[in-house]
């Protein structure tokens, strides 16, 4: 609310243009279309282009097909080349890592840091099995049967089977090798800390855990203290200097000389092109 009050101020001020810079675009999780579930991040842009916003400056969108919800240019800079820069710099034997994707659905930025690092990777698929949450969230109760006729006498409707994981498994080698899960978002470290049990168990010997956006909440410093978990690495676009105090194992790499060069590039009228030169398409 206060960024929105600060571009309509400015807006009512006869302001020439009005940049919004915005390392984390909130609520960027909440993107999922599921039960007709709104889609937060468009009710957002709508907001800010009708406060008066004329360029948005961003980092790392959880989806980048959320710059689409924007009727003004988005500028969706990368946090990877520092976070690669890191790798090579304060990992000694970085050349004996593996980059670990925590779900499928990370493996594509998983795969784009193994390529430019030359290194292999390893997918971590499947969940734990707890026979007690299985029965608490009823993914094994017999679906409802429905009476077919009541809705039209040649119509049969295909119940969906319901969905279920497989045990954990981790497809690639990681044994004796220094694991580096990478991620856009740490929050909820519960899936990154079962996802280094389970690369100890399978020979990991160090395990980074490297994500642009770090919030950090609740009692997620504390659990990665006690964890199995040697370092995280996140950068500052967002504030986590009490998180840091918590816990020494986070480190944090500064990604503001790119947000200062992107201003200074809108405000020049410059292209921006040079920002994104060996930036792949699954960053």
């Amino acid at each position: 609310m206060e960024l929105l009050i600060m571009v309509y101020a400015c807006k009512t001020s006869c302001a020439k243009s009005i940049i919004g810079v915005i390392p984390y675009f909130p609520y960027s999780k909440q993107c999922k279309m599921r039960k007709r579930g709104s889609i937060v991040s468009k009710l957002l842009a709508s907001m800010m282009c009708k406060a008066g916003l004329t360029h948005l400056i961003t980092m790392d969108l959880h989806q980048k097909e959320i710059q689409g919800f924007f009727n003004i240019p988005v500028d969706n800079l990368r946090a990877s080349p520092f976070l690669l820069q890191y790798i090579q710099e304060e990992i000694p034997d970085y050349r004996n890592a593996v980059i670990v994707a925590k779900s499928p659905a990370s493996a594509k930025r998983a795969q784009s840091f193994a390529e430019r690092l030359r290194l292999g990777i390893a997918v971590i698929h499947g969940e734990a099995q707890d026979a007690e949450s299985d029965l608490v969230d009823g993914r094994h109760s017999p679906p409802m049967v429905r009476n077919a006729a009541a809705i039209h006498p040649s119509l049969e409707i295909p119940l969906l089977i319901p969905k279920e994981k497989p045990p954990i498994t981790v497809v690639g080698d990681v044994g004796g090798r220094i694991a580096i899960i990478v991620d856009d978002i740490i929050d909820d470290v519960d899936s990154f800390l079962a996802a280094a049990e389970t690369l100890k168990e399978r020979g990991a010997y160090k395990i980074f855990v490297m994500a642009t956006h770090g919030l950090l909440s609740s009692d997620a410093p504390r659990l990665i203290e006690e964890s199995a978990i040697d370092e995280v690495v996140v950068t500052n676009t967002i504030p986590h200097e009490i998180q840091k105090l918590q816990c020494p194992k986070i480190k944090t790499v500064d990604i503001s000389m790119i947000l200062s060069e992107a201003i200074r590039r809108i405000h020049n009228g410059e292209s921006m092109s040079y920002l994104f030169r060996n930036i792949g398409l699954d960053d």
